[in-house]
């Protein structure tokens, strides 16, 4: 039997509580704090998949378990989940697949799926994972509302091109055509990063409207073009992209929008705001 290689948590006890107790508390608390602004009626839809943010929970959580509630409530269970994050440490390929078996948080170990790994062509690089904090913090989040077994292909992505989320895109879509699994896409990432509130509002509108149309395509340049800082736009127009394979008309749901003013007042913010993606 091949022994276990763990990814250890790299950012518990910073951006999210190392103790499982507390941990589920702060989640619980969020989610309590937000209930009656989510709009569980999405639930009914079939999901393809979110945008999620990665910041610390204290500044983040209040978007993410929008798109979490949600995923908890669909009647399916899925498989595996891949979280696909962008590389923010510098270190790994132009897309980096997990080389270790199971990641690990406060609340527990959850496998690697090993069967779409067999079958992805792209290079595997534990480095590219081992201290990015983008796709581990959507792990214990998935760990308190998913209460069944899942596993998870987490995906660095460290050249955010259109092509590459293309090539992505269509690489998970074919595989899963042969493996034939429940999963889910989520693509982690912040917006505008230390902007005032309007302006990294005004930036950031212009990626959302590219959203909103699916307009995956011109993602890059809007970026680019505007000097907007959002920090996933690669993951982004990945899950469009897998979106428009699975069905010629994914619909996209803006699910809550706010900055991290609203918890640390500052002249500059950090902008952070989650979507849903589905039939």
């Amino acid at each position: 039997m091949e022994l276990k290689r763990i990814r250890k948590a790299a950012v518990a006890g910073r951006f999210y509580p190392s103790h499982k107790e507390e941990l589920t508390e702060m989640i619980a608390h969020v989610e309590q704090k937000e209930l009656a602004k989510i709009n569980l009626l999405l639930a009914k839809n079939q999901i393809i998949g979110g945008i999620v943010p990665h910041a610390g929970y204290i500044f983040s959580a209040t978007q993410a378990v929008h798109f979490f509630k949600l995923i908890a409530l669909q009647t399916i269970q899925y498989d595996t989940i891949f979280i696909i994050n962008p590389n923010h440490t510098g270190i790994g390929n132009w897309i980096s697949l997990e080389e270790c078996s199971h990641w690990e948080s406060p609340l527990g170990l959850v496998e690697i799926d090993q069967d779409f790994l067999q079958h992805l062509n792209f290079p595997k690089n534990a480095n590219a994972h081992k201290h990015e904090h983008s796709g581990e913090v959507m792990l214990p989040l998935l760990q308190y509302y998913l209460p069944y077994l899942f596993k998870i292909v987490p995906i660095t992505m460290g050249e955010q091109t259109f092509t590459n989320a293309m090539e992505l895109a269509l690489q998970i879509f074919e595989t899963n055509k042969l493996l034939k699994k429940n999963i889910l896409l989520i693509a982690s990432s912040d917006f505008s990063h230390f902007e005032s509130v309007s302006e990294g509002f005004r930036k950031d509108q212009l990626v959302v409207n590219e959203i909103l149309n699916k307009n995956s395509a011109t993602i890059e340049q809007v970026v680019k073009d505007n000097n907007i800082s959002v920090c996933g736009y690669g993951t982004i127009m990945t899950i469009l992209e897998y979106a428009k394979l699975c069905t010629p008309e994914p619909k996209v749901e803006m699910l809550a929008r706010g900055h991290s003013g609203q918890v640390h007042s500052s002249p500059e913010v950090v902008d952070y705001i989650s979507f849903l993606i589905h039939y």
